[in-house]
């Protein structure tokens, strides 16, 4: 008698209808950190925004902080690149590109570093500036004081005029800006203590010019800093917004502050463009 094993065959286990659901849970979460997690693996670092928009007046060093947030970069990577890329700039710039990074919306893909960016920046600046006929780093300069100075493009033209009258007379320009860029703040309240601060941007104690723009300054800006009507203009001041007043003369100006202050909420509170 022959000895025969039977092989009892047992039912294959069936997923439930709720194992299925789990199951196609888990594979849809894989697919979707495969899509998302890997690509960004592969470019070394967090998905990098599409774009970068510059608004009008913004200052080098803010410019820098927004490239480095849209590229994902540390802190001051791009202030570096600026130290060492080699920039075209006017031999007055002495290398700073203040004033040349044109503000514009700048597309940005996994090749773009900060000097790449740097460079298209300021080859807009020349391609701009050579569009608008303007090939003086003063009229530059002038520029980006009338783009922090204006409360809107309207008045460009006039501050542009005020600022040629005062350094056609002699005159100090005491601009706020200027000792807003030297404090790096942004304020409309001025004390007697800052016009008094040591710095070539001091345009309260330094006649002229301050030695570099203070912001990247607009299309508005420029043409204005390049052809400003004519006026007699030396003094102005933003009595609120959208009424800035004009004048050449001074005991006129000193009435148009008097009402500036009073309508500051503090009594010590003052804003004199030019005194």
């Amino acid at each position: 008698m022959s000895d025969v094993r039977r092989t009892v065959r047992r039912p294959r286990p069936r997923l439930t209808r709720t194992g299925r659901l789990i199951l196609v849970v888990c594979l849809c979460v894989l697919v979707i950190l495969a899509v998302v997690i890997v690509p960004r693996l592969f470019r070394g670092g967090p998905e990098r925004a599409a774009k970068l928009t510059i608004p009008e007046g913004r200052r080098a060093t803010q410019v820098y902080v927004a490239a480095d947030k849209a590229l994902r970069l540390a802190d001051g990577t791009t202030a570096k690149a600026a130290r060492t890329t080699p920039l075209s700039l006017p031999d007055e710039a002495k290398g700073n590109p203040e004033g040349y990074l044109f503000p514009a919306t700048y597309p940005i893909d996994r090749d773009t570093t900060p000097a790449s960016l740097l460079t298209t920046m300021v080859e807009t600046a020349n391609l701009r500036l050579a569009d608008y006929g303007i090939a003086s780093y003063r009229t530059v300069v002038i520029a980006s004081i009338v783009q922090a100075e204006a409360d809107r493009p309207g008045d460009m033209g006039k501050v542009a005029r005020v600022i040629d009258n005062r350094l056609a007379k002699g005159m100090p320009l005491q601009m706020d800006s200027t000792l807003n860029y030297a404090l790096d703040r942004s304020t409309l309240h001025t004390s007697h203590a800052d016009t008094k601060i040591d710095s070539p941007y001091n345009t309260y104690e330094h006649r002229g010019l301050p030695p570099t723009p203070i912001d990247n300054p607009g299309a508005d800006a420029l043409n204005a800093a390049a052809a400003p009507p004519p006026g007699d203009w030396l003094y102005f001041v933003t009595v609120k917004p959208g009424d800035t007043r004009f004048t050449a003369d001074y005991q006129e100006h000193l009435k148009n502050v008097r009402e500036f202050n009073a309508g500051q909420q503090s009594p010590t509170a003052r804003r004199s463009p030019v005194t």
